[in-house]
Order: C-alpha cells, then sequence, then structure tokens
C-alpha cells in the first residue's frame, strides 16, 4: 500500500450537484427547486416548525410537567442503605467514601424504605419524617 493509491471508499464521496447548467444535465430550466412558490425564489425560507401560518404543532399542544432543577443534583437514599456506611456518624462524604452514590450529586434526602438495625447520627443530610422517626427509634440521631 502506497500513499498515492489511497482512496476514499466507493460511495462514501459524491460529486458536488451543479444545477441550472442545461436541460441535458437533468437539472437545468428550475434547477431542482420546482415551479413556483417560496422555495423556488431566492430568500426563501422559513422557520423551523413553520406550517404556512397554521398553528404549529408544538404551540397546540399543551406544556406538560415539570423539570425540578434541585432533582437533577438531589440523590434519594434508602434507609436501609445506611447499614452499609462504617461508623456511626453519617455525612455526605461518608455516603460517597461508602460507594451508595455517585459524586456527581451535590444533595442526599435520607427515604424511608427498609429498617435500620445500628444507631447513627446523620450530619447535613436531610431526611423524611418517617426516616427520621425510625433513626430516633434505633437510637440514634438527625443533626441539621
Amino acid at each position: 500500500m502506497k500513499l498515492n493509491t489511497l482512496k476514499p471508499a466507493f460511495g462514501s464521496k459524491t460529486n458536488r450537484r451543479r444545477v441550472g447548467r442545461g436541460c441535458g444535465s437533468g437539472l437545468g430550466k428550475t434547477a431542482g427547486r420546482g415551479h413556483k412558490g417560496q422555495h423556488s425564489r431566492s430568500g426563501g425560507y422559513h422557520k423551523v416548525g413553520f406550517e404556512g401560518g397554521q398553528q404549529p404543532l408544538q404551540r397546540r399542544l399543551p406544556k406538560v410537567g415539570f423539570n425540578s432543577r434541585i432533582g437533577l443534583v438531589t440523590v434519594e437514599v434508602p434507609l436501609s442503605a445506611l447499614n452499609k456506611v462504617a461508623g456511626n456518624e453519617v455525612t455526605f462524604a461518608s455516603l460517597i467514601e461508602s460507594n451508595l452514590i455517585s459524586a456527581k450529586y451535590t444533595r442526599a434526602k435520607v427515604m424511608l424504605s427498609g429498617e435500620i438495625n445500628k444507631a447513627i447520627t446523620l450530619k447535613g443530610i436531610s431526611v423524611t419524617k418517617g426516616a427520621k422517626a425510625a433513626i430516633e427509634a434505633a437510637g440514634g440521631s438527625v443533626e441539621e
């Protein structure tokens, strides 16, 4: 193989379309633009989604849903997962170290899911009412 023999794969390159060069070329006269209308003329264009003055689809349909910005950076931690944290003090950093949550999150919230069977102290992590009651029932505490 030599550098001067290299060629692109067959069919990967197509020739440039030369329009308006006579009827023998197949793209003479109207140059592939059809007859009349906005697109046949130079400068004729419309916005994406434009439907000729009819109410566009994206405006006809109702707005649905809500994407919380806080939800993108908040992770929910089940109560049973706190059993896997080494030590009695649980912080955001200790949750990351024990691979319970990813480092891409900046907030965590403990949810009442499962059981906890050791006394722990939560620091700097928000918690639901039910999860707080379960932690305190196990002999632990929650610090804001």
